[in-house]
C-alpha cells in the first residue's frame, strides 16, 4: 500500500512524446526553457504541467521537426500568442523601459544619494560667518551685562 501511494505521483506525470533525433529534442527542450507557461506565468512550459504548457511543447516539437530555425519557432509563438510568450523579452523600441529602467533607477538613485551626502557635508565643514562690526558691538554688550549681572 505504501510503494502505491509513493507511485502516485509518477502516474500523474503526463509522458509526452518525445523527439527520435536527441539533437532535435535537446533543441525543443531548450526552446521550450526560453517560453513562459501562460497559465503558471512564472515557469517555463519545459518545467510546467498545465495543458497549455504540453500543447506549446508539442507546437515546439513539431516546427522542430518541420525544420524551423529556433528564431523561426520563437517567432511563430510570439506572432500567436504575443511577446508575453517569451520569459526574456526582446530589445526593441516597446520593451525598452522595461530593459533600461532599473539602470535609469539606480542611477537616479546614486545621484540622489550623492546630492544629499555633499549637502550633509558641506553643512558639516562649513565654519559660522563671521560676526560683523554691528553684530559684534551687540554681542560684547550682552557679554558685559551678563557678566555684570553674576
Amino acid at each position: 500500500m505504501l510503494f502505491l501511494f509513493v507511485a502516485l505521483p509518477a502516474a500523474a506525470q503526463h509522458l509526452e512524446d518525445r523527439l527520435a533525433d536527441p539533437a532535435q529534442e535537446a533543441r525543443a527542450r531548450e526552446l521550450s526553457r526560453e517560453l513562459r507557461c501562460l497559465v503558471c506565468q512564472n515557469q517555463s512550459i519545459e518545467d510546467s504541467n498545465a495543458p497549455l504548457a504540453r500543447d506549446l511543447r508539442h507546437i515546439v516539437r513539431e516546427r522542430v521537426v518541420a525544420g524551423d530555425s529556433d528564431k523561426a519557432v520563437l517567432d511563430y509563438l510570439v506572432q500567436r500568442y504575443g511577446e508575453w510568450v517569451l520569459l526574456k523579452p526582446r530589445f526593441n523600441a516597446r520593451t525598452l523601459l522595461l530593459w533600461l529602467g532599473p539602470a535609469l533607477l539606480l542611477i537616479l538613485g546614486g545621484g540622489i544619494v550623492f546630492m544629499l551626502y555633499r549637502r550633509q557635508a558641506r553643512a558639516q565643514g562649513t565654519p559660522p560667518a563671521a560676526l560683523n562690526v554691528d553684530e559684534q558691538r551687540r554681542l560684547d554688550a550682552l557679554l558685559r551685562d551678563d557678566e555684570a549681572g553674576k
